[in-house]
């Protein structure tokens, strides 16, 4: 296992990571990376649908999020985009 900066330098972390190399594949991603992350797309989505809502209190503005999010769960396809458009793939290569 080669060592750079951005690696994980916990001792524990890295003797987990290669004890489990045969059946864990690890990615090593960017710190901040918010075009690898699937939850930027959510809020992206989530922040459209809300753009035009004239909340009177935050506790409304709360529930209307609510709403959002959970009709978003019974749309896998459209979860499934938020993953694609990331690049990332779901099986090990």
């Amino acid at each position: 296992m080669t060592t750079s900066l951005h690696q994980h330098k916990d001792t524990v972390m890295r003797e987990l990571l290669t004890d489990r190399k045969d059946w864990l594949t690890v990615f090593r991603l960017p710190a901040y990376a918010p075009d690898l992350n699937p939850a930027e797309g959510v809020w992206a989505h989530l922040k459209k649908s809300l753009a035009n809502l004239a909340a009177g209190t935050t506790d409304q503005l709360a529930a209307h999020t609510r709403t959002r999010l959970k009709k978003m769960q019974y749309r896998p396809h459209l979860l499934d985009g938020f993953i694609a458009e990331t690049g990332l793939i779901l099986a090990p290569p």
